[in-house]
């Protein structure tokens, strides 16, 4: 979709899908965080669907789902809505849509594209990913965990994408979306693809779109 290019000179603008684009990024719209179920009906709501609706998410929506997954609820520290060991802030949420792949930026609320093309059939081993209209795939900067051994950068890691996820379970089961989170990945494929570092490690990947057969 043209709404989602990234402007190739300097430029901002705003568009009746209420994205904004700068170079270099997509603002996106405020996170709306007031509303939803309450917590124990998203609980119990709470489900892994592998059936999506082609539809792609509206700008809003994928603004809150993105600032639920790991955005920035404290805004004097910069703290997350989801936790991470040592405050090491590691994980790095990365959107692949049908015209690109993103990394979401927490502070500033906004998509930076790292790669353009439609990648989603390499963020999983299943073949419904390649139809989910956003696959989330957590990455982990190494070199942001100070002070950490291997093991315990493995065990904290995967812990912190792992809180990620489940926020994402929450606002999806809020929402009336579909998501699975999924470890079956190549994992080499993707992170070039990326264009990632060795320092960077894909630890999931998770699917969110509409549920399959909800179109009106």
């Amino acid at each position: 979709m043209g709404i989602w290019r990234i402007a190739g000179v300097l430029m901002m603008s705003t568009m009746g899908t209420g994205l904004a684009q700068e170079t270099g990024a997509i603002r996106l719209p405020s996170p709306e965080t007031v509303g939803g179920i309450p917590l124990m009906r998203a609980l119990k709501a709470r489900h892994s669907t592998r059936e999506f609706d082609g539809r792609a998410l509206p700008p809003q929506v994928l603004a809150n789902l993105l600032w639920a997954a790991n955005g920035v609820n404290r805004p004097d520290s910069g703290a997350r809505t989801a936790p991470s060991a040592h405050d090491w802030r590691e994980i790095d949420v990365y959107v692949a849509m049908a015209d690109g792949a993103y990394r979401y930026d927490p502070p500033t609320h906004t998509l930076k594209q790292v790669v353009t093309g439609d990648i989603r059939s390499l963020t999983g081993v299943q073949d419904f990913v390649a139809a989910a209209p956003v696959n989330l795939v957590y990455v982990a900067d190494l070199d942001r965990m100070s002070g950490a051994g291997a093991e315990d950068k493995a065990f904290y890691s995967a812990a912190d994408a792992g809180f990620i996820a489940q926020n994402v379970y929450l606002y999806c089961a809020s929402a009336d979306l579909a998501v699975v989170v999924r470890g079956l990945i190549d994992r080499d494929a993707l992170g070039a693809a990326l264009g990632l570092a060795k320092h960077q490690r894909i630890i999931l990947a998770q699917s969110v779109g509409y549920p399959a057969g909800s179109a009106k």
